[in-house]
Formats: structure tokens, sequence, C-alpha cells
């Protein structure tokens, strides 16, 4: 993969897509790199927009194409991807793909990319206050919302992992936190 990247992870509710969203309007030359899931749409999404929605079998099928750049299995039969075709549309355009994914997503990104990509971590001020986001979305189950505190809990651990972290205890001074650390990479 050529030209730069921008890699935002972090545990389901840390902020990451409020983050991602104020670095694209900042006027850095990034662009959305929409990552495709098998997971059903939300209400308020749309495909090709907030994700390629695909199915499980139209997943494996391109997985067996090749079609991904880095994919993985979260929960069983819930899978997610980044197509090689936006990675590309978005570099032919010449703009940087700014990826917002999950953990695994985010490393495995990196090792495609390597020092091309600015991989950041987001990080919850506490899990107790990441579980208070997750319950205020209104979109968890009391079952799904252990299972992503659950996860989030493992996640943390690969902070280290990644080039940068951001505490997300303030949403205005970890924005600004994240703008500061992508304008430094971006004029490398």
């Amino acid at each position: 993969m050529k030209g730069k990247a921008i890699i935002v992870s972090a545990p389901s509710g840390a902020g990451k897509t409020t983050i991602v969203r104020h670095l694209m309007d900042r006027g850095l030359d990034l662009a959305f790199s929409v990552s495709a899931t098998t997971r059903p749409m939300r209400a308020s999404e749309r495909d090709g927009h907030d994700y390629w929605f695909l199915s499980e079998e139209e997943f494996k099928r391109r997985i067996a194409a090749n079609d991904f750049v880095e994919w993985e299995e979260v929960y069983p039969g819930r899978f997610y991807g980044t197509l090689r075709e936006e990675v590309s549309r978005i570099q032919q355009a010449g703009r940087h793909p700014i990826f917002d994914v999950d953990v695994e997503g985010g490393l495995n990104l990196k090792r495609v990319f390597g020092e091309s990509a600015l991989a950041l971590f987001i990080a919850p001020p506490s899990l107790k206050a990441l579980e208070q986001r997750l319950n205020a979305r209104g979109t968890e189950t009391p079952e799904s919302l252990a299972k992503r505190v659950g996860k989030a809990e493992q996640e943390l651990a690969y902070a280290p992992r990644f080039d940068r972290t951001v505490v997300n205890d303030d949403l205005i001074g970890a924005c600004a936190e994240a703008e500061a650390l992508v304008r430094e990479f971006l004029a490398r």
C-alpha cells in the first residue's frame, strides 16, 4: 500500500468515530475508508456510507478472492474487513485513507502500512465510563453490553502496540490531541 494512512482504533464506545469525524472536517486531505461487515444495518446507517453490508457468504467469497487488505471474525459469524478497492479509490484520488476500526483491525492495518501509517488508540478514561457511554446509546441488551465491556477490557491491553494513545476523558481535548498528532505525522 502506498501513501500515508491514519488508523483510529478503540474499544466500542470510546469515541473513535466522533474523533474520526472531527479529523475528516479539519482540511487534512483525509478520506474515510468504508469497512465491510456482516453485522445487520442499524436504522440510522446507509450501505456504502457507514459500512458495506455483506452477507456472510459474500464476505467469505471475497476473502477467498483476496479482496481484503485485512479482515477478521470479531464475533462468531460477525466479520469486519477493509476492502482493497476502498483503499485504492482513496489513494487514486490523491488522499490519505482514514480507518475507523476495532483494535485487531487497527493492528492488522498497521502491519500492512508499516511506517506509512499513524495508528492511534483511543482509550476511555475508565471501563466504568465506557460502560455508561455504551448504555447511553440504547442499542445494547444487558448481554451485549456485558460482552462489549469484557472485550473492551481485553482490548485496552493492546494500547501499547499502537503508535500513540489518546485518552478520551474530554472530547474537545481528545479531538485536539488527535488532530495535532495527525498534522505532525502528515507533515513529515
